[in-house]
């Protein structure tokens, strides 16, 4: 179970570097476009993202996950006015998201924690947030993708590479690695 714990924070870590490399890309102007009255800016879901995780993760094994304090629908009208609060707020919330999963034991993954008075294990309570997140890191990439257009440089494999990615890969012995360990060590590079 310990390697469930590590899976997750690397996979956690993921996504958010995706999030950072994309915010690198876009403008100031562009982390507040909107495409229409219904959709999010990137600041808008950065916003929502940061207040669900102050309210999923503070005193996350002895207080419900969601906060009377926490104004939900205030996290959709964007009141961010600078790249920096943007991202103030998102590591905030990501700050607040890692020291509690830091504080975890493999003990703690079977204890119940709510929701909205939901019970949840704690290891459902982090695959809500595994799925969760990375739906919103995917909506800040793929507006990123349109905002930017040509000049957008992939954060994955870009496209008409896939074979030499294959190629190299399949070149390389059978091992055991978990499948962010690359695009972290590069992040850890730079």
């Amino acid at each position: 179970m310990s390697s469930y714990l590590d899976s997750v924070k690397k996979q956690f870590a993921y996504y958010k570097m995706l999030g950072d490399k994309t915010f690198e890309q876009l403008s100031d102007e562009q982390l507040f476009w909107q495409f229409n009255a219904e959709s999010n800016c990137v600041a808008t879901i950065v916003k929502h993202l940061w207040g669900n995780m102050l309210s999923r993760w503070t005193d996350f094994l002895t207080t419900d996950g969601e906060k009377e304090d926490r104004n939900r629908d205030a996290e959709f009208e964007n009141d961010i006015l600078s790249r920096q609060d943007m991202l103030d707020k998102w590591e905030a919330g990501w700050q607040c998201f890692y020291q509690a999963l830091e504080s975890l034991t493999e003990e703690d993954l079977d204890r119940v924690i709510y929701i909205r008075n939901m019970g949840h294990t704690v290891m459902e309570a982090i695959n809500r947030q595994l799925a969760h997140y990375p739906y919103h890191v995917g909506q800040i990439v793929f507006l990123g993708k349109m905002l930017c257009d040509e000049k957008w440089s992939s954060l994955s494999i870009p496209r008409g590479h896939s074979e030499a990615y294959n190629t190299e890969k399949f070149a390389q012995p059978q091992r055991k690695a978990h499948f962010t360990d690359e695009f972290l060590e590069e992040k850890d590079k730079k």
